[in-house]
């Protein structure tokens, strides 16, 4: 497996991993042009924002991903942790944090913060083992999933 850095070129094989993603929970679709459009040119959308985006691949085929955005007081946003579920528990998550964990100690950050679907709850374990606190609040985003994200937050310094 090789980790790098995404290209807009990724887009069409991160919308399969995504939906593949999405397939394992009832009502989870994946709407590309009216809710994640950044899909489309994903390592332009990242770095416009200040961030960066990678793919953990293996024989051309994505194996996971995940993204890192300057966020508000110094602190950063993890978007986008997904892994296919054939290559779950081989460490790939454990890998693409830890890539944003660096990313953001590189630049100061002083605390990561990131919002996942309730539904998610493999990935919520995943962040509790990294040092994320899960946090009450949550948020409804209205969308075709009818998602309620849940936040959580690792401090760094």
């Amino acid at each position: 497996m090789k980790i790098r850095d995404a290209r807009d070129s990724d887009g069409e094989r991160l919308a399969e991993l995504i939906n593949a993603c999405y397939d394992e929970y009832a009502g989870c679709v994946l709407d590309i042009d009216g809710e994640v459009p950044e899909l489309r040119a994903i390592a332009t959308h990242h770095a416009g924002n200040g961030g960066r985006f990678w793919v953990a691949e293996n024989d051309r085929r994505i194996l996971g991903c995940v993204g890192v955005t300057p966020g508000p007081d110094n602190t950063f946003e993890l978007k986008k942790l997904y892994v296919a579920k054939d290559a779950r528990k081989m460490g790939v998550g454990k890998r693409l944090v830890s890539l944003v964990e660096a990313e953001a100690m590189s630049r100061g950050a002083r605390a990561i913060d990131l919002w996942s679907d309730t539904r998610f709850e493999d990935a919520h374990r995943l962040y509790e083992r990294r040092g994320y606190v899960r946090g009450a609040k949550t948020r409804e985003l209205h969308d075709k999933s009818n998602s309620v994200e849940r936040y959580f937050r690792k401090e760094l310094r």
